[in-house]
């Protein structure tokens, strides 16, 4: 009896310890026209949530241009985005730009409307992570905040520009985070506290000239930025869903926000976490 308990013990304890592999299965938005005929500049579309959206804008029958700092990734990723559809090839542009580098947007912008002829929505997606409290550097504050807040901010400014003195009526999406509403203990989360912010001003400052402005805040997503050492199991145990979002159901509504669907929907942010942030903090570590 005793040897059977602990053998009963014995594969308790080892298949508590086994790991869970989580995949999903999920729905993307069928190719269609939702974006027929619109432009799109995307910042940071080179992985990630940014590349799904660009993925997803291209499907949906959008011209797009997606940024990023590095010459030879955009170039690949570009080539990539072209071999997906014989159709993708007139539709897809790629341009380097730092999105730190505010006084470059203006040359920037008109270098990309070379290729667009027309850009009537602005994808702020472009951002980093990092800057805990305990260890954060004024260097490293910087750049982050430069990244996620300042760029977005004078980007913002200077497409909204274009688009009121060309009488567009067009829309900015701004990627945000739950880190959003979350006491922020780190650059990169009071960041996101600012493009919460940023995204109800523009919304109530831009919707006079037609233009809509939203946010995405998304949870713990599955991409290179939360899971660089290549794994493919999206199991997240302190998420109330258990599980990582992916970046294609945060493209399915960045679709939507940008469509005609999404017109009366101004000055909001779709939070899309899983639960993270909204009914726990359980995710995140507090501690110092």
């Amino acid at each position: 009896m005793k040897i059977n308990n602990l053998i009963k013990k014995g594969l308790k304890i080892c298949f508590a310890k086994r790991p869970v592999y989580t995949t999903a299965n999920i729905l993307t938005l069928p190719p269609g026209d939702l974006l027929k005929g619109r432009k799109a500049l995307i910042t940071g579309g080179t992985s990630g949530i940014g590349l799904a959206i660009a993925k997803s804008f291209l499907a949906s029958g959008a011209v797009v241009c997606i940024t990023g700092r590095d010459e030879a990734k955009i170039k690949k990723v570009r080539e990539d985005l072209e071999n997906i559809n014989s159709d993708y090839k007139n539709r897809v542009f790629a341009s380097i730009l730092d999105v730190k580098d505010v006084a470059s947007f203006p040359q920037k912008v008109d270098e990309i409307l070379q290729s667009l002829t027309e850009i009537d929505i602005l994808v702020n997606n472009a951002g980093v992570r990092g800057g805990q409290i305990a260890t954060v550097s004024e260097t490293e504050y910087d750049d982050i905040m430069d990244t996620n807040l300042k760029g977005t901010f004078f980007l913002s400014k200077v497409i909204s520009s274009y688009m009121i003195k060309n009488n567009i009526e067009g829309n900015i999406l701004n990627i945000a985070s739950a880190s959003g509403i979350r006491p922020a203990n780190s650059a990169y989360t009071l960041s996101k506290w600012g493009v919460r912010g940023l995204t109800l001003g523009l919304a109530k400052t831009l919707i006079p000239y037609g233009i809509v402005v939203n946010g995405i805040a998304p949870g713990p997503t599955a991409t290179p930025m939360l899971m660089d050492n290549g794994c493919k199991n999206i199991t997240h145990n302190s998420n109330p869903l258990k599980r990582y979002a992916l970046p294609e159901e945060i493209a399915n509504m960045a679709v939507i926000l940008v469509s005609m669907m999404g017109k009366t929907i101004v000055g909001d942010i779709v939070y899309m976490t899983g639960g993270a942030g909204l009914i726990t903090l359980d995710d995140l570590n507090y501690k110092i």
